[in-house]
């Protein structure tokens, strides 16, 4: 009960725009932040792409194969996110490039503060070497992700053939949010009822210029066209 007018809904009001109050401040401290991000990710050289998918989408296995492809020819640095375990992190490792794994606790993505402190792991990790590119694997989640910018300057959305092709209509934010989309795991095809058409015209409706790439990291199918794409991001 409200003391000054006895209203019960004046006060579930006020408690609601309390809440909202606490978020929105959150999220300018955030943002405050991944500019400070970004501005130090520059500072190292290097662009930074933001992975985004639900869990088992194949971010960790996509990572390993891009390094493969690339690691002769660009420098790269690897920020892992996951709730718990050091196991994505110690995969990236045996690649042959530096990763910082960040356990959240079971907390459901990571924030801009989180990446200020890889950043600075990575670059002792790196022995003050130049970066290309970084890579953040963020926690697997299609929802809390696209709220938190991290300093990225590309945001990949991953979204796996197992996953079905109605996703980004369902997850809608966090496909508008994206600058890639990749639909991975196609060589699965044959046994799931997905729609490349489908998840590319969900896609589009969303937003109609981005690029929507289809590949198999384990096959290597369509990963010539990410590899193109991930050169033409890199520093010159």
């Amino acid at each position: 009960m409200c003391e000054a007018c006895g209203c019960q809904q004046h006060e579930e009001r006020t408690e609601k725009e309390k809440v909202v109050d606490v978020h929105e401040q959150l999220l300018a401290a955030n943002s405050k932040q991944a500019a400070a991000n970004r501005h130090h990710i520059e500072k190292m050289g290097a662009v930074a792409i933001n992975l985004i998918s639900s869990p088992g989408s194949g971010k960790t296995s996509l990572l390993e194969q891009t390094i493969e492809r690339l690691k002769d020819r660009l420098s790269i640095g690897v920020i892992e996110g996951d709730p718990e375990t050091e196991r994505d992190a110690e995969r990236i490792r045996k690649k042959g490039v530096p990763a910082v794994q960040l356990t959240t606790g079971g907390g459901c993505h990571l924030d801009a503060p989180m990446v200020h402190g890889g950043l600075h792991v990575l670059e002792h990790m790196g022995k003050g070497r130049k970066f290309d590119l970084i890579f953040i694997e963020n926690v697997g989640n299609l929802v809390c992700p696209a709220a938190f910018d991290l300093g990225e300057h590309q945001r990949v959305v991953l979204l796996s053939v197992p996953e079905g092709s109605d996703k980004p209509a369902k997850y809608p934010a966090t496909f508008r949010s994206a600058d890639l989309v990749l639909l991975t795991k196609i060589d699965l095809l044959p046994y799931f009822d997905f729609s490349l058409d489908e998840a590319t015209a969900a896609t589009k409706l969303l937003q109609p210029t981005i690029p929507v790439l289809p590949l198999s990291a384990e096959k290597g199918e369509g990963m010539d066209a990410w590899i193109d794409y991930l050169l033409g991001l890199a520093p010159h």
